[in-house]
């Protein structure tokens, strides 16, 4: 039976280490500030947002919402950008996702300064985790490798297979690896054979977005399986993409859902806007 790897538990720790950090900055006279702008109703969106303001209330970090109505123009919401980044006491600028359908994404994310972008989605961003140069890593990745790390677990000279090549999870996920020395195949909808390419995988991470995609004839045994996914299955209940129950006995180590790899993004985030803020005051490590 795999080792249950629990993301409420490693989150509870890098909060607790994130408020030590956060304490230590105010006894100089520097609070971390974090803005986040919210469009329109979408309600997973909205518990996001909330959860968000409840993590920084917990660590000691500033937070303001800005929650701007559906039919916001792409003109107003891009002053409310600039605004922000010119305010000193923000340190991080988040815009939740998905924004209504008639605005423009990419123009927002770079329109964000990139010393500010704590989702690290800015393309200058997303160059530096490439070339291995960061200061910010895109948060639920940066939660996927906090948890192997927890667990004892090293990619270094390892097979690791990356299911989603999408710009937020798959790809920096796929650098991420890497750069600890694992050997990455990135795998899509257009990937032939994907089963045995998953088989071969000693660290399977899943971000497909499809309830329980990955069966238990997927899975190497032993192998560490990591489950990004966040979807309902047919009785409405929240679940992954990988069928837990299936592949569990299989596995070596396992992520649950929930409880597993969703703690840890927003625990990364504080991690970030705590390091934004070190960074705009000239205290980075």
């Amino acid at each position: 039976m795999a080792i249950r790897i629990d993301g409420k538990k490693v989150s509870a720790q890098v909060r607790a280490r994130v408020a030590h950090e956060v304490a230590a900055l105010q006894e100089k006279g520097i609070v971390p500030g974090l803005a986040v702008i919210i469009v329109g109703d979408d309600p997973a969106s909205r518990v996001y947002v909330n959860n968000k303001k409840k993590a920084c209330a917990e660590v000691g970090i500033y937070s303001e919402e800005f929650a701007l109505p559906a039919d916001t123009t792409q003109l107003q919401l891009m002053a409310l950008v600039h605004q922000l980044n010119a305010r000193k006491d923000i340190s991080g600028i988040l815009c939740q996702l998905p924004l209504p359908a008639h605005l423009d994404e990419k123009q927002v994310i770079e329109a964000i300064a990139p010393e500010k972008d704590v989702d690290a989605f800015h393309p200058s961003n997303v160059g530096r985790i490439m070339i291995g140069d960061y200061q910010f890593l895109p948060c639920t990745p940066a939660g996927v490798m906090e948890l192997l790390h927890s667990a004892g677990i090293s990619p270094e000279g390892k097979e690791c297979v990356v299911i989603g090549r999408s710009n937020i999870v798959g790809k920096p996920m796929a650098m991420l690896l890497l750069h600890e020395n694992g050997t990455v195949t990135v795998c899509h909808s257009r990937t032939k054979d994907l089963r045995e390419v998953c088989r071969r995988a000693d660290i399977l991470v899943a971000a497909v977005g499809k309830a329980k995609f990955v069966t238990e004839d997927m899975v190497k045994p032993g192998a560490a399986v990591i489950d990004v996914g966040m979807n309902r299955d047919e009785a409405g209940k929240l679940c992954g993409d990988v069928d837990f129950d299936a592949v569990e006995p299989v596995a070596g180590a396992i992520t649950p859902v929930p409880g597993g790899v969703g703690p840890m993004t927003i625990a990364m985030l504080m991690q970030n806007t705590l390091m934004a803020a070190k960074l705009q005051n000239g205290l980075s490590d």
